[in-house]
């Protein structure tokens, strides 16, 4: 089963995925997606506020951010990494619980990172925002570094995200029963 739909004028197929007996998602992957990245991270970026840094999760995310910061002549951006990594100077660190992964993980920012986030202005992009647990660790980690959180943005808001006022998106996702068909 597949959900067709037009994202930023390119159209694709979602392959409908179980989450549970009863929730179906889309499920949209925008890895190795060249044409979609490109065509999203333009028309992200033409909504978008006026910014310092972007930051999003690892991992769906990255393609998008370094296309944003590429097309906006961006020499950094920021990740939060699923695990902390060798190089890093120091991390912050906050729980999250999302729709996607089957238990809780967390989410590391390196500190030096974090400095320099400290009293810029931090635009949050991710690929889907649906239950908003990674953009809530991500707020987390922000509000820690002392960045202040002026936009989130997203390519699809899936389910309760499509009624938050405070996250700017391309499409709406919806959700689906067992047999395809859109859950109302």
């Amino acid at each position: 089963m597949y959900y067709e739909m037009n994202i930023a004028g390119l159209d694709r197929q979602l392959p409908i995925c179980r989450v549970t007996d009863d929730l179906y998602i889309g499920a949209f992957v925008i890895f190795g997606d060249a044409e979609l990245t490109v065509a999203c991270a333009r028309d992200l970026l033409e909504k978008a506020p006026e910014y310092d840094y972007l930051i999003t999760a690892e991992a769906k995310g990255i393609p998008l951010i370094h296309e944003m910061a590429r097309q906006h002549g961006d020499k950094k951006y920021f990740l939060a990494r699923k695990a902390p990594k060798l190089y890093m100077t120091g991390v912050l660190e906050v729980e999250v619980n999302s729709i996607t992964t089957e238990k809780k993980q967390k989410l590391y920012l390196d500190t030096a990172d974090a400095e320099m986030m400290a009293g810029k202005r931090i635009l949050i992009v991710d690929d889907v925002i649906s239950t908003g647990e990674s953009l809530h660790a991500i707020e987390q980690l922000v509000e820690r570094t002392g960045g202040k959180i002026i936009g989130r943005m997203a390519i699809l808001a899936e389910g309760d995200a499509q009624q938050r006022g405070d996250i700017v998106y391309l499409e709406k996702l919806p959700l689906f029963n067992s047999d395809g068909s859109i859950k109302e």
